[in-house]
């Protein structure tokens, strides 16, 4: 999955960028609370881009 996709997908499902790490971008989910970070890699691979979803909470 590209970056850019996942990232569209978190913030319209209400998510926001909570930090710049070294190498990851932190999100946020104000609903829930959780955190998790995102890779700044132009590919995500598939199965770490559903963890980092179902962990903040959005579906699809």
């Amino acid at each position: 999955m590209k970056r850019g996709e996942l990232i569209r997908q978190l913030t319209e499902a209400g998510c926001v960028l909570h930090r710049h790490g070294g190498r990851h971008d932190v999100y946020l989910n104000p609903a829930t609370g959780q955190k998790q970070p995102v890779p700044r890699h132009t590919e995500i691979d598939d199965t770490l881009a559903r963890h980092i979803k179902k962990h903040l909470g959005v579906k699809g």
